[in-house]
């Protein structure tokens, strides 16, 4: 009688832990499941290379996302993942169960910037992308990509990465640092630029340099994609005459404050970059070329002009001699005031 007594006590006993863990593991489970709250808009969470797990837990909770750390911690610590929280930014929101934004963070499902540079942009409009993104001040990035030392290092010719930080469509995740971009954009330069580009560059007796920073001035002085070969081909044969090259653009970026209008006092202020007042090429790019400037330089129009004035409509007329290039200025210029 006694041993049925203790067996059934035991029984019981038994029975009354086995429920208890039911119930703690199906309540633990709707915790593991259930979203703090139903709203889906996406919150930034930065977590930094070597956080702690605890200013992790503080940091969700802080946010809104979490409830309860101390069931979150459990969460983690039963699933042996408390230490593979990876460093990044992610967009979390209190729609995701404690348990699906454990996985994210440990799945490493950062958010990706999209950067998009146009054809053209200086290195001071790419400074800028980068800070409206989030990933760094601008002021950090012109700081890097002007350092003498950075463009040695790369083993570029100019004393800034100005025309070798070339535009695409990048994607980086935030904590990027500014050498790791400028690394990033210049190879992609590289991928450009091929070895059979560089031997056409030393056939026509130009430096990459060269051929790059007369590229720029070609971005620059048209948008019509038609017309940069013949552009290029104005500029190539001003030089070879020894003519100065008269671009209103390299002037503007020799510039310090250009607010729209060149002026007759711009033109005659001399600058490294004036090309009124110089001769030959200013001493780098203007801007970041695109592939297609690039190639008219390197593939020019077989054309005998020496000069070109706008149409106002995106357009220009090219001119052989100076006297028709006057009249043309008169035509399409002059008219306009």
């Amino acid at each position: 009688m006694r041993v049925s007594t203790l067996t059934q006590v035991i029984l019981i006993v038994l029975a009354v832990v086995i429920v208890t863990a039911i119930g703690v593991g199906a309540w633990f489970y709707r915790y593991t499941v259930t979203p703090v709250g139903g709203s889906d808009k996406t919150v930034a969470v930065w977590i930094k290379p070597g956080q702690g797990f605890f200013e992790t837990i503080d940091q969700l909770q802080g946010l809104g996302l979490i409830r309860h750390p101390e069931r979150f911690r459990w969460l983690a610590y039963l699933k042996g993942l408390e230490r593979r929280v990876r460093a990044g930014e992610y967009a979390l929101s209190a729609s995701m169960s404690p348990q699906q934004i454990l996985e994210t963070l440990v799945h490493g499902e950062t958010v990706v910037h999209k950067v998009v540079v146009a054809e053209g942009a200086t290195l001071a409009r790419i400074g800028e992308l980068l800070e409206r993104a989030g990933l760094m001040s601008k002021q950090a990035f012109v700081r890097a990509a002007t350092n003498p030392d950075v463009a040695a290092a790369l083993g570029l010719e100019g004393t800034t990465l100005e025309g070798y930080l070339f535009p695409e469509t990048y994607h980086f995740f935030k904590g990027v640092t500014p050498g790791g971009v400028i690394n990033k954009m210049v190879a992609q330069f590289r991928s450009v630029f091929t070895p059979a580009w560089a031997q056409r560059a030393r056939a026509m007796g130009l430096s990459i340099h060269e051929v790059v920073t007369l590229a720029s001035i070609v971005e620059k002085e048209t948008a019509d994609p038609r017309e940069r070969p013949l552009i290029a081909a104005v500029f190539l044969n001003r030089l070879k005459r020894k003519m100065r090259l008269e671009s209103d653009p390299t002037v503007i970026y020799g510039l310090k404050s250009f607010d729209g209008n060149l002026t007759q006092r711009d033109l005659k202020t001399l600058t490294p970059y004036n090309t009124y007042r110089i001769k030959g090429l200013p001493p780098g790019p203007i801007c970041n070329p695109g592939r297609a400037s690039i190639e008219a330089v390197l593939f020019p129009a077989d054309a005998p002009y020496l000069y070109f004035v706008s149409k106002n409509d995106g357009t220009h007329h090219f001119s052989r001699t100076l006297a028709e290039h006057n009249r043309m200025v008169r035509q399409y210029q002059l008219r306009r005031h």
